[in-house]
């Protein structure tokens, strides 16, 4: 089955049944986790939204994206949307900052209407010092967002998930719906507003070895760098119901090594300019999530992770674990065309 193929029908399967009135009023989760904000550590407080989700994945979706099994199926109303809001207030103890999902895009109408929109960023004014919300390009437009900026005072991120600046990587692998130039142009919309804007590169898409994508979000932090104010690099975690998945089950993709994503930090950091790197992988020290040997696993994290929040990443360098070897084995006979 080609990789086009396959995403469709992955597709197809996707997209959950219409839920009833009675569970579209909750969230999907909620938590708060740790965070920087102008280099202070604070809290975040994350909630994800339910609503119908990212339009692209009733078209054909991203290959690692599993999140619309997480939806409604179908629009949320603006009433089913404010018991949402409230229950996000019902657990927020004033963090400082914020930051909201759908399982596709804030900005898109189709998930969360324009006065929904506003009454979510009010809640919060006055009380966050910093919201966060993500989208897809096409989205980020003055129209949308000026209502926001206008009705929450402090200050405004949207993150986009542009995922790598290889086109080729985007089209075939990841399977976007746009090219590396629409989230560029975006980043500037943002910019010429006085938004933050932050990036998600991915790290390990289907198809790629390890040796090829560590070079691929290294390459990605580099030429993104200068557009945005925060680079993420999101190792892939296998989610249910996507062409990851499919390929994961048939022994053909392996989640990244955690060794890739101190790899990418490492030499990332030497590329990002100005811009704040960082990772906080998903589902880290578990088989469907970026993993080593298991005996290091949880060190290695916590490094990750303070690097992340500190900005330092020489501390990067001392980590060893005979693992390490392995991982570097990997590479070698995936550059020779052996399958590891």
């Amino acid at each position: 089955m080609s990789p086009a193929s396959l995403a469709r029908t992955v597709a197809r399967d996707r997209r959950p049944p219409p839920a009833a009135p009675d569970s579209a009023g909750r969230l999907v989760n909620r938590w708060t986790e740790a965070e920087a904000l102008h280099g202070e550590r604070v809290r975040a407080y994350v909630v994800i939204l339910k609503t119908r989700g990212c339009y692209w994945a009733d078209v054909k979706g991203c290959s690692m994206c599993g999140y619309s099994r997480d939806t409604l199926g179908r629009s949320a109303s603006p009433a089913e949307l404010g018991r949402q809001i409230e229950e996000a207030l019902d657990g927020y103890r004033d963090e400082p900052y914020v930051k909201v999902y759908t399982s596709g895009s804030f900005l898109d109408d189709r998930e969360v209407d324009a006065e929904s929109r506003r009454a979510f960023v009010r809640a919060f004014a006055g009380r966050a010092r910093r919201l966060l919300i993500e989208t897809l390009p096409e989205f980020a437009t003055e129209e949308q967002l000026a209502p926001l900026t206008a009705e929450f005072g402090g200050e405004l991120e949207v993150a986009l998930g542009l995922e790598s600046t290889d086109p080729l990587v985007l089209a075939r692998y990841v399977h976007k719906s746009t090219g590396p130039d629409a989230y560029f142009a975006a980043a500037e919309r943002l910019r010429a507003l006085g938004i933050s804007t932050k990036a998600y590169l991915l790290l390990k898409p289907p198809y790629l070895t390890e040796g090829e994508s560590v070079a691929d979000a290294v390459r990605s932090i580099g030429e993104a760098a200068g557009r945005f104010d925060c680079l993420s690099v999101n190792p892939v975690h296998i989610q249910n119901g996507t062409v990851v998945e499919w390929l994961y089950h048939r022994g053909r993709y392996r989640p990244p090594w955690l060794w890739s994503v101190v790899e990418a930090l490492r030499r990332g950091a030497l590329r990002r300019g100005t811009a704040r790197l960082v990772s906080f992988p998903t589902a880290g020290g578990l088989p469907r999530g970026p993993h080593n040997c298991g005996r290091c696993d949880r060190d290695v994290l916590a490094a990750i992770e303070e690097a992340s929040l500190t900005q330092e990443f020489s501390m990067l360098e001392r980590l060893a674990c005979a693992c390490r070897e392995e991982w570097a084995a990997v590479q070698r006979l995936e550059s020779l065309g052996v399958e590891a």
